[in-house]
Parts: C-alpha cells; sequence; structure tokens
C-alpha cells in the first residue's frame, strides 16, 4: 500500500481517541505493571537523540509497557541487521539506514532536526564560542574544548563531517575538517552533553533538539550547512561518508523514521502513537514536526 494513501490526518484523528500515560523514566520503562505482569510490553531500540522525548516527554497508549534502549543510529542498525537485538520497533535518526546495514520493507519518517554548536556558558571556553565572530574561528581556538559523536556510530557524528565539508565550500576554508577533528573529540551520543555538565568540553556539535532539551545556548548554522533545509537538499548530497561496514551515506536534510517488526495489537499501538503524535512529544524537545509528517515509505501493510 502506498504512503500517499495513508495521510496523517487520519492517523493523527485515530489516535486522538487513544488514551496514553506519561513515560517517567528509562528505569520505569515508560509505562504501568499490570496485575500479574500481564501488561503487554513493546520494545523500542531508538536513536540516541531521542532517548530523553521517549523516556519523559511520550504518551503510549494506556494498557501498554514500554521499553527504551537507546544508542547511536548507525550502532542501532547494526546490533539489528547482527541478530544482537530484536525489538518490536526501531526508530532512526536517518532513514538510510533502513535500507543499509538494515534492510524493512516499510518505514515512516516523523521528524526533522537541525545542527548547531552548542557551547558552555559557565567555561572560559565557552564564553569565547559565545563572542567570537565567527563559529570556526571559535573551535579552532586551542583554549576551546570540543565535542562531538562517532561518525562510525551514529548519524550525528557523521551529519558533523558533512556539515564541516559543507562549511568549507560555504566559508571558502577547504582545511576546515582537518584542522578541526581529533579523536579525543569524540563522546557517545547519549553522553555528549553531559560533558557540559561535568565541564569536559566548551562546545559541541549536536542536533538542536539536544540542546534544547538540556537547556544549553546554541549558534544557529546557516541553512546551507545545518542540514534542516529541503532546498539546500541537493548540496547536503554532495557530502559522503563511508561506514565501517562499507555502506555510504550521503547527506540530506535531517529526518527521523521508524519501522515496526511484530505484529501484536500493543506493538500497533504503540508505533501509532509515537509517529501520530510527534509533535506533541517532540516539538517541545526542539525537533521540528511537519503537518505532512508521518510518511510513509515501501511495502506499507494495512494495519502499519
Amino acid at each position: 500500500m502506498s504512503r500517499d494513501a495513508r495521510g496523517a490526518s487520519s492517523r493523527r484523528a485515530f489516535l486522538a481517541s487513544v488514551g496514553g500515560t506519561a513515560a517517567a523514566s528509562l528505569a520505569a520503562t515508560a509505562g504501568c505493571l499490570g496485575r500479574g505482569g500481564s501488561t503487554p510490553t513493546v520494545s523500542v531500540l531508538a536513536a540516541g537523540s531521542l532517548q530523553r522525548a521517549l523516556t519523559t516527554e511520550f504518551e503510549a497508549p494506556e494498557g501498554t509497557r514500554f521499553e527504551v534502549e537507546a544508542h547511536g543510529s548507525a550502532r542501532v542498525a547494526r546490533m539489528v541487521a547482527d541478530g544482537q537485538r530484536n525489538p518490536d520497533i526501531v526508530a532512526l535518526a536517518d532513514p538510510t539506514l533502513f535500507d543499509a546495514p538494515l534492510s524493512v520493507p516499510w518505514y515512516a519518517t516523523f521528524a526533522n532536526n537541525a545542527l548547531v554548536v552548542a557551547y558552555n556558558p559557565q567555561t572560559d571556553g565557552g564564553t569565547r564560542v559565545a563572542e567570537a565572530a565567527s563559529w570556526p574561528d571559535a573551535l579552532l581556538d586551542d583554549a576551546v574544548s570540543l565535542g562531538r559523536t562517532d561518525p562510525d556510530l551514529d548519524p550525528l557524528g557523521y551529519r558533523t563531517r558533512f556539515a564541516l565539508a559543507l562549511a568549507a565550500d560555504y566559508y571558502d576554508r577547504p582545511a576546515l575538517a582537518d584542522d578541526l577533528l581529533r579523536r579525543d573529540q569524540i563522546y557517545p551520543e547519549t553522553q555528549l552533553l553531559a560533558q557540559f555538565d561535568a565541564g569536559g568540553v566548551d562546545a559541541a556539535f549536536v542536533y538542536r533538539s539536544m540542546a534544547v532539551e538540556r537547556g544549553y545556548p546554541s549558534l544557529e548554522l546557516p541553512a546551507a550547512i545545518n542540514l534542516s533545509d529541503p532546498e539546500h537538499a541537493s548540496a547536503y548530497e554532495t557530502a559522503s561518508y563511508t561506514l565501517p561496514d562499507g555502506v555510504t551515506v550521503r547527506g540530506g536534510p535531517i529526518r527521523y523514521a521508524a519501522t515496526r517488526r511484530t505484529d501484536t495489537a500493543a506493538a500497533k499501538s504503540v508505533f501509532e502513537a509515537l509517529v501520530g503524535t510527534a509533535g506533541d512529544f517532540l516539538e517541545p524537545s526542539g525537533f521540528t514536526v511537519r503537518e505532512s509528517h508521518p510518511h510513509y515509505f515501501g511495502d506499507v501493510p494495512p494495519t502499519a
């Protein structure tokens, strides 16, 4: 069934009738246990940048219990492809990973994001970033410690490299990435901004949502660089990165997507709530959820 036949408005109308209870924390596994443990549990393996919203803001349908495990999306895709995990739902920060290393029959995109440079206003280096005339000069300052994520493990990492490749052309600084990037800057996506709290880094390339969720100020990058604007899609595609398994990913507007891998009623209900109410729990965290979401791609089952 084509995605055009599955309009977002009808899904939102359906989901408006579905009750929910807020997910309080990862440890609480986002739901209430029924008597005797009879409440069905839905497992969600998700992008690290979705973790906080899923575990604190997402409202799951009443009568369901869901468990969230989060990592970088490239790692998530590889874990499922290699059989290390068998989740009911997979939610990634880059839908191209559903084609390789995964190969799924269908998925739905449900949100967008942008790259920013977050900084810690409590450190001298962070103050330098805030006051600098240009962010490239600020990040190249030896007194500023930079954080980023691993491009081999998650899209934020390789999108950081995409942004720097685009910035090299935008600012006519061809050696920008080589001058800026070092291996000791890399942290897991789920821990990157915790380094701000610990004073480990002064600035970091992050998704806008990550800065909003943590309450850190950030520098907005031009639309030609920040991977948020569909009008710049063809320019974004000029940037690429090859993952360790040989899969080459290309730049493009940042999109989040999910697929459902099991046909239980509980999994269907949680999936519908996740993609259909994304605006309710993601927009307050700095994500963009367009009216046209969700978009369905592939051989979508009638009860997706």
